[in-house]
């Protein structure tokens, strides 16, 4: 059986696809549409911000050059912000202070 015969469950989707133009057409949508913005204003951070959640996230390499335990620890700290926001809470990420106390 050739190619041409077989039917494919979605004719559309190219068997090679381009990852990075399918990225950019769908970040040009999202920047025509306002998609993150209308995300957020979607979350109201309520009276006296009870539905805020602010996550305070250091600087990525204060002990040394990257190595796959810089990995682990940004999926984790990817997941609380990530978790609130599944919640319905307006979530702010914010960058902490490196280990001497200034600002980064």
């Amino acid at each position: 059986m050739s190619d041409s015969k077989i039917q494919k469950p979605y004719p559309d989707v190219p068997q090679q696809p381009n990852f990075p133009e399918i990225e950019r057409r769908i970040l040009d949508c999202w920047r025509r549409d306002g998609t993150f913005e209308r995300s957020v204003e979607g979350r109201p951070a309520g009276e006296a911000g009870e539905n805020e959640f602010v996550f305070y996230d250091g600087p990525p390499f204060a002990n040394g050059l990257p190595h796959f335990g810089h990995l682990l620890t940004g999926f984790v700290k990817d997941i609380v912000p990530r978790y609130q926001t599944l919640r319905g809470r307006r979530v702010e990420r914010r960058f902490g202070w490196d280990c001497h106390g200034l600002p980064v």
